[in-house]
């Protein structure tokens, strides 16, 4: 067994603009830094946390950078749409997004057989994701 099995994961989100970013996220998804360094925020959820960092770098916003799992994605989706959150829409085969939604069956990272997930992007182009696993 590693050592790194009770390790405390952080996902970390370049944003070109700290200030811009803080906003959106506190705007946007209600969201205020539990601590706060000169070139970062970090965020504090149910189980983990994640920190934005000033960067020069940039993501592409090709692929999914950070994944909220919740109990009920339909209302969350709608609390994020009121708050003027804009939602991916996809349209891959097996992969398509209706109602800002897309039903994903039997695909990894899923717990049970299906999984709910929806997709944005952040200030800085980040990809998130909400996911919402199902029997």
């Amino acid at each position: 067994m590693s050592l790194l099995q009770h390790a405390r994961p952080e996902t970390r989100l370049p944003a070109a603009d700290l200030d811009r970013a803080r906003q959106w996220y506190e705007e946007k998804l209600g969201l205020s830094p539990a601590e706060e360094r000169d070139g970062g925020l970090m965020y504090r959820l149910a189980t983990g946390a994640f920190c934005l960092f000033a960067s020069r770098g940039a993501s592409d916003g090709t692929f999914t950078q950070l994944a909220l799992n919740v109990d009920d994605i339909d209302a969350v989706v709608a609390e994020l749409k009121s708050r003027g959150v804009q939602f991916e829409q996809l349209n891959f085969p097996g992969f398509k997004t209706v109602n800002d939604i897309v039903n994903v069956d039997g695909n990894y990272p899923s717990k049970g057989g299906r999984e709910r997930g929806a997709f944005f992007r952040d200030s800085e182009n980040n990809m998130i994701a909400i996911g919402q696993s199902l029997p």
